[in-house]
């Protein structure tokens, strides 16, 4: 999300006059767009700003800007922490910063602007200088759900959906501009309602799926409670919509799965997996899980551990728990150690790193719908690119195969990545182990 705000952003400075600078000797504006959701992002963010202080005393004139959750969560006190900062910018007060740097540059003041949290984002339309296969689309702002160790909804705000018409009208944009492949984009995308039309997701995927062009369509993230029947059957029959459920579990223990404020427990999100399954044969489901957890004991570890074999998914993002500012969990003992935290979350990668290394290998033989993107990082010869799963295809080919959806058939594969070659016989469905594996 945070790299569709930065794309935003740069757009609506190219349409207010502003040119891209490729190096920060040659750039008149800095702006650092800012993450917060993990303690280690945020300090990250933080030291690399500091490192600008000689680059803004080089040339006083020149302007800093903080963007994104730290410039929300913080607001003032980081003019006063980074004295050479010159405008702190809120989540959605966007639209206001041509206007701001405009004032700055004429007065010389210092600006925090983050009052707007709860407002709605003007949805406004400006054109957009993307020039790759694929677009990320926001379609909603916020989060109401307060997962009790998540800080998103205390820097993004309440739910607010856009309305259909400006999203499909955006991405009839991107599809006349090449673009072949759109990701949606939401804290949570389940419980989208479009005010207006009273569409819901389910409504809005139906409608982006009859967009001539767009031959790709994923969206993320989904919270598990408010995943509807109606939305698994339009995964399952609109014929762009593609075969990948990211679905974030965090914990295979109730106990913690209640602390966390989930609003479900393992067998709820067991009979979802079960049923998105029985409904999708094909499809790739991943996650996110997140260890140590204030209060996780080692049983409850081991019921995460026993949900990621029950389950058997495709991937998993995993994370070590840490302490953020202002949210419920905040005001727990944070007892788990960190040795026992990193011990933990290293289990859990080798447990999932093999079970992706098998869900792989089961491809080999397999075709698969590439499509290709770019050349290989690791070998400029191959071609690499995703399939309707997700899941990175490496194969030998020429570089006019860019763009393209090609037939590639898996010859070898690693718990990440699928080598495959060139096949001259279509696509086809395939049905993984796993499918017989959950029951409903």
């Amino acid at each position: 999300m945070n790299a569709l705000d930065s794309e935003r952003i740069g757009d609506m400075l190219l349409a207010a006059g502003w040119e891209h600078a490729e190096k920060e000797a040659e750039a008149d504006l800095v702006l650092f767009n800012t993450c917060c959701v993990r303690d280690s992002a945020e300090k990250r963010a933080i030291g690399r700003l500091t490192l600008l202080k000689p680059w803004k005393k080089q040339n006083p004139n020149r302007l800093l800007v903080l963007c994104g959750c730290i410039a929300q969560k913080d607001g003032a006190d980081l003019l006063e922490k980074i004295p050479f900062l010159d405008i702190v910018i809120g989540t959605r007060d966007y639209p206001s910063l041509p206007a701001l740097l405009e004032r700055v540059a004429q007065t010389s003041e210092r600006l925090a602007v983050t009052e707007h949290i709860d407002s709605q984002i003007p949805d406004i339309y400006i054109p957009r200088a993307n020039k790759s296969l694929s677009a990320f689309v926001t379609v909603m702002y916020g989060c109401d759900n307060y997962c009790s160790y998540c800080i998103v909804p205390h820097v993004r705000g309440r739910e607010v959906s856009r309305e259909k018409k400006s999203i499909i009208n955006e991405i009839r944009a991107l599809a006349k501009s090449g673009v072949k492949e759109t990701t949606l984009l939401g804290q949570n995308v389940n419980s989208y309602k479009d005010a207006e039309s009273g569409a819901d997701f389910a409504d809005l995927l139906s409608g982006v799926n009859d967009i001539s062009g767009i031959e790709r369509i994923r969206f993320t993230t989904s919270h598990p409670k408010d995943v509807s029947p109606k939305l698994i059957c339009a995964m399952a029959n609109l014929e762009h919509v593609c075969e990948h459920f990211h679905l974030p579990a965090q914990s295979g223990a109730d106990a913690v799965l209640n602390r966390m404020n989930r609003k479900y427990t393992r067998d709820d999100y067991l009979n979802l997996a079960a049923r998105i399954r029985a409904e999708i044969p094909n499809v790739v489901l991943t996650t996110d899980l997140l260890v140590g957890f204030p209060g996780e004991t080692n049983a409850d570890f081991q019921e995460t551990l026993k949900l990621c074999r029950e389950v058997r998914w495709d991937a998993a993002f995993t994370f070590i728990y840490s302490v953020r500012p202002g949210t419920a969990a905040a005001e727990y003992s944070d007892n788990v150690p960190l040795e026992v935290k990193k011990e933990r979350v290293a289990e859990l990668i080798h447990l999932q790193e093999k079970i992706s290394a098998e869900k792989n290998a089961s491809l080999i033989g397999e075709i698969l719908e590439v499509l290709v993107e770019r050349a290989s990082a690791r070998n400029p010869r191959d071609l690499a690119g995703k399939d309707r799963g997700g899941r990175t295809v490496v194969f030998a080919g020429d570089a006019m195969l860019i763009g393209k959806i090609v037939p590639v058939r898996i010859c070898r594969s690693t718990a990440h990545t699928l080598i495959g070659e060139i096949s001259s016989s279509p696509a086809h469905q395939i049905t993984t182990p796993d499918t017989q594996k959950v029951m409903l």
